[in-house]
């Protein structure tokens, strides 16, 4: 295999000197943040200014950036969104931006961006049928959830249409739940993974009857070798390196390794870059490691829930000294040599001392490095102590250079611009009917429903069979918020068969899955709603689903009172919501491991939970529903024409249930 066939290699940059560490290293590419709406806000992240210097010294030396726009826009995000693309354009000519929100797709060009449009993995592309309308809307580019096979992401390349591109994972950490499908950090405490201020609560030790463990929380995942099977895949033209929070240690080792395999396949020197590689990424301090789903033949676990799958090299514990019997600062004897503004991790991220910490002089060998820490961070004796990123002298020197390299290129000054969205005026919907969402009608009995209340059936085969055809088109079907490559062609012949027997409203929980439906036969046209998990939160994402044919959209559930109430006034289609009833926290395709699905298990704090498997997912719920009824009214008077209802059995068992949540209504969606 020749250079210019192989996939580039993309890495990523939370600073500078992680920038500069993946260009040193080799990669292609470079995915990074500005200051706001990226997927990552607890990483540095650049100005414009900045990002002009680096895509001038990029394409110097032949390579790309894309910046990850991918946040989860409101409405009052629009005008300062679509301003910073617009000086991005004007200053930076970024090569590539990376969105969730499809509100952006319009926004971008709007506002003259002239790079690609990337789909981020949080947009949910999962099988084949999607890729045809995504291509329609001006994407270029898809990234791939990370939990296909080879084989599925082998499917999605056959049949993907001419000139749309992969991007894919091969190396950096695993989210438990489905990216874009994941509510559980802003379901707890108001701060959103589709805002990029994911507090991992996956990560944290959970209870079930006597058994405990870390159930969630992911390794990392790591392809190395067979990268040689994803470069000979047309569609695939970049495989990306997970790591916008890590440092540039971590950047260097992991580029560098999969540059050392991606140069060598097809030439004699394959074995000993794999053994090379597979050094260089031991060195890289990060977590244990895991194929995930890639090779769907072997073991497919990706937790170990009796160990902690934190990142770092174990380096020492907590000690204290006694003196004048009050205890010293803590301080450990490291296994190995530390070097001036190598990084520290004191415990894990479920404890209350957690904290990271920079050593402040070189410590060799057992000697004593002391930890100045929060007096509120106080740890236990005989707490691990990690090193999570290292400047040793060589990665300092490499640094050095490309720091020079950078200051020659050129400055700019980024004045603020002036910019103004272009969206259809907006519609004051009439009410419509609610929906009461099912997984199948009660005790097998067929409903008529209310004036005021349609019946509404999460779709499987087992409820499209269960309905007769008279019933069927008084029936609202409800998507999965997840449809897999390997489930594709069994729900286009069930959405055909539900369309043959009468059906005629359906609510999709992805814009994609438009695709299954005959949208340009006027005679055959269903009503299509975009469904909550859609994640609609601004008026332009609602204008994009307009022309893509729907006829009305749920907002977001994740929004915040003030955000919901000021929706539906700017929007061209009706708007729903979910009022009341059980939210999922989380869908995944990974099995439980050492817990059980249909039982309590609980959270540090004493939090009930359960899970349920529905088709090829797994639903963890809380154990207390959502519940906004209490603002109807003012809803109502905001513009919203239906609402949502979502009923769940609950498991036997569960904990008494003493409270409802009113998930972001009383706080901002962080």
């Amino acid at each position: 295999m020749t250079q210019h066939t192989l996939p580039e290699l993309l890495a990523p940059a939370g600073d500078m000197s992680c920038f500069l560490a993946g260009m040193a290293a080799g990669a292609d590419a470079t995915y990074l943040g500005l200051k706001n709406f990226s997927a990552r806000a607890g990483a540095e992240n650049f100005s414009t200014t900045e990002l002009a210097r680096m895509v001038d010294l990029a394409n110097q030396n032949g390579r790309r950036i894309y910046v990850a726009f991918n946040s989860l826009i409101k409405g009052d995000d629009i005008l300062s969104a679509g301003r910073l693309i617009k000086r991005l354009q004007r200053d930076a000519q970024p090569h590539g931006l990376i969105i969730q929100d499809i509100g952006l797709i319009d926004i971008a060009r709007q506002a003259g961006f002239e790079g690609e449009l990337h789909l981020s993995t949080l947009s949910n592309v999962s099988f084949s049928r999607d890729l045809a309308a995504i291509q329609k809307l001006g994407v270029q580019r898809v990234v791939l959830p990370r939990e296909l096979s080879i084989d599925e992401i082998r499917q999605m390349d056959e049949e993907a249409p001419e000139g749309m591109d992969f991007e894919m994972f091969i190396h950096g950490a695993l989210c438990w739940c489905v990216s874009g499908r994941c509510y559980w950090s802003s379901y707890l405490g108001g701060k959103s993974g589709l805002r990029g201020r994911c507090v991992q609560p996956c990560r944290r030790i959970y209870k079930q009857k006597g058994r405990e463990g870390r159930f969630f929380s992911c390794q990392d995942l790591s392809l190395d070798v067979l990268v040689k099977t994803l470069a000979e895949i047309p569609h695939v033209r970049s495989l990306k390196i997970e790591g916008r929070k890590k440092g540039p240690h971590y950047v260097y080792h992991v580029v560098a390794a999969y540059r050392m395999l991606l140069d060598a396949i097809g030439t004699p020197d394959w074995p000993q870059a794999k053994k090379d590689a597979e050094a260089l990424l031991d060195m890289a301090l990060g977590r244990p490691v895991t194929r995930a789903r890639f090779l769907p033949q072997k073991d497919i676990r990706i937790s170990t829930p009796d160990e902690p799958t934190s990142s770092g090299m174990l380096v020492g514990k907590i000690q204290f000294e006694k003196k004048d019997g009050s205890p010293s600062w803590p301080f450990i004897k490291p296994r190995i040599e530390l070097l001036p503004k190598d990084l520290l991790r004191i415990g894990y991220e479920d404890e209350p001392w957690h904290d990271t910490v920079p050593v402040t002089r070189r410590t060799p060998k057992a000697g004593t490095c002391t930890l100045r820490l929060s007096r509120h961070k106080t740890p236990k004796a005989g707490v691990p102590v990690f090193l999570i990123d290292r400047r040793e002298p060589e990665l300092v020197h490499i640094l050095q250079e490309w720091e020079r390299k950078l200051e020659a290129c050129r400055k700019v000054e980024s004045p603020l611009v002036e910019w103004t969205p272009r969206l259809p005026r907006p519609v004051r919907a009439k009410r419509q009917q609610d929906y009461l969402v099912r997984a199948s009608l009660p005790q097998g009995r067929e409903t008529r429903g209310s004036r005021s209340v349609m019946t509404a059936l999460w779709m499987s085969v087992n409820s499209v069979r269960a309905v007769s055809r008279t019933v069927m088109p008084r029936i609202c079907w409800w998507l999965p918020p997840v449809i897999w490559p390997d489930e594709g062609a069994v729900w286009q012949r069930l959405v055909k068969e539900a369309l043959r027997d009468g059906a005629t409203h359906f609510v999709c929980n992805s814009p994609w899955q438009v695709a299954l439906f005959p949208m340009d036969d006027e005679k055959r046209r269903p009503h299509l709603t975009a469904g909550p998990f859609c994640n609609i939160s601004n008026p332009a994402a609602v204008a994009l689903l307009a022309r893509m044919g729907f006829e009305a959209a749920f907002a977001s559930p994740e929004l915040s009172g003030e955000d919901y109430l000021a929706l539906p006034r700017q929007c061209c289609l009706p708007m729903g919501m979910v009022l009341s009833g059980y939210w999922p926290v989380g869908i995944s395709r990974h099995g439980m491991n050492q817990a059980r699905a249909n039982e309590a298990f609980f959270s540090p704090k004493g939090e009930a939970f359960w899970a349920r498997n529905y088709g090829h997912n797994l639903w963890i719920y809380p154990a207390w529903p959502m519940d906004l009824s209490a603002h109807r009214q003012e809803l109502e008077s905001a513009g919203y024409a239906f609402f949502a209802k979502l009923e769940e059995t609950l498991p036997p068992n569960m904990p008494p249930l003493r409270r409802t949540s009113d998930f972001n209504w009383n706080g901002s969606l962080l």
